[in-house]
């Protein structure tokens, strides 16, 4: 029988998560598969995914009526069900993260997406949802905006376990690593407990490519044009391998060695937007090119299939550094300012958090009015 892929994976220190949630995975054993028989061992979720879930079939429905029957706002409505939905997969995912002393086993619960300029908010509302979670394996997902890096550190120096989400910029995740270690250092100072606080830094993959990648075709023709098709397609994964090595060599400092005699965890990469937006590259070209130890690879679930039908597991990450370097360095000119990029990446991120959230609390709205109109009239909603 062929190895699965997937379980290769893990067996090479890189922990296979699912990027996707839907309670239809809790009732139809579908998620006890994926962690038995694939080594599934945690799951992200945001705004989108909450408004794909909730739009797709009639899971919610009745969830949606009896709150809405109770004289729950939209909000409340919304809040109970994600937060429902994260409590169940925490709850699935509670043997790996005991089997392995919490290294793994998480699910996280995005604050809201309108709070990603707002330290103050972001804050108030990383505690709030922490609590009413009420799991050591949940993760609350903060925006890596620099609103964001104030929120990050002060969650942190009370025990909050974060990812760190919408990561594209190199100097930005340098920041999010130093914002991770400030609020250890925080909490060290004040007598607090390292070795419970776990935080990943979610960095974005395929999306730079998807933006760049129409940069470079219109330089095929000019005076760099080799070079220019060259690059598409890899720029994103240079900039992947670029900040797993800012990863490896912050973690090996004296400042992380201190904190972790103390107790404290590495803040682990893990790589998002992992499908491929490009038909023409293999469904599973992200994946492959990012398998390191120590790292986290989240995969929709079509991506996730993919890789198990097909997946060819080796230790790739830490290949082609010179040649990641040089690529970067050539970008110039190639016409591709790279800062440019990455602030158009985060910006645009937002917006397709923003976007879903807010379609989604309109169509809770909008079950809820019926049910309340329906409870009128003794009828039950269409």
């Amino acid at each position: 029988m062929k190895a699965n892929p997937l379980q290769q994976l893990a067996a090479l220190g890189q922990s296979v998560w699912l990027d996707y949630i839907h309670r239809d995975l809790f009732a139809s054993g579908q998620l006890r598969r994926l962690i038995e028989q694939d080594a599934l061992s945690g799951m992200t979720s945001n705004p989108a995914i909450f408004e794909k879930a909730i739009d797709k079939g009639h899971a919610y429905d009745e969830q949606i009526d009896r709150l809405a029957r109770a004289g729950k706002s939209v909000n409340e409505i919304y809040e109970a069900i994600t937060q429902d939905d994260v409590r169940d997969a925490a709850d699935a995912l509670r043997g790996v993260y005991d089997r392995t002393r919490g290294g793994d086993g998480y699910v996280s619960l995005e604050v809201n997406p309108h709070l990603a300029r707002d330290t103050g908010g972001t804050i108030a509302e990383g505690r709030r949802l922490w609590a009413a979670l009420g799991r050591p394996n949940a993760y609350i997902k903060v925006p890596g905006t620099v609103e964001g890096l104030g929120a990050i550190r002060q969650l942190i120096s009370e025990g909050i376990n974060v990812n760190v989400t919408l990561l594209f910029s190199l100097p930005r995740y340098d920041e999010v690593m130093d914002a991770y270690l400030s609020g250890l250092e925080q909490r060290a100072a004040a007598g607090g407990a390292l070795e419970t606080i776990s935080s990943v830094a979610s960095f974005f993959v395929s999306r730079i490519d998807a933006l760049v990648d129409p940069m470079l075709a219109e330089h095929v023709a000019g005076p760099h044009g080799s070079a220019a098709a060259a690059a598409r397609g890899e720029v994103a994964i240079a900039c992947a391998r670029l900040a797993y090595e800012m990863h490896r060599h912050r973690f090996a400092q004296e400042r992380f060695r201190h904190l972790a005699a103390r107790g404290a965890r590495v803040q682990r990469v893990l790589w998002a937007s992992t499908s491929t937006k490009n038909p023409s590259y293999s469904d599973v070209k992200y994946v492959e090119a990012l398998l390191g130890p120590n790292t986290i690879d989240t995969m929709p679930l079509e991506t996730l299939e993919a890789y198990r039908d097909h997946g060819s597991p080796q230790l790739r990450l830490g290949h082609g550094l010179d040649e990641a370097r040089r690529l970067f360095e050539r970008l110039p000119d190639l016409g591709i300012d790279i800062d440019a990029v990455t602030r158009r990446l985060e910006q645009e991120g937002v917006e397709k958090f923003n976007k879903p959230f807010d379609t989604l609390l309109q169509r809770i709205g909008q079950r809820a009015a019926a049910t309340t109109a329906a409870a009128a009239t003794h009828s039950p909603p269409s």
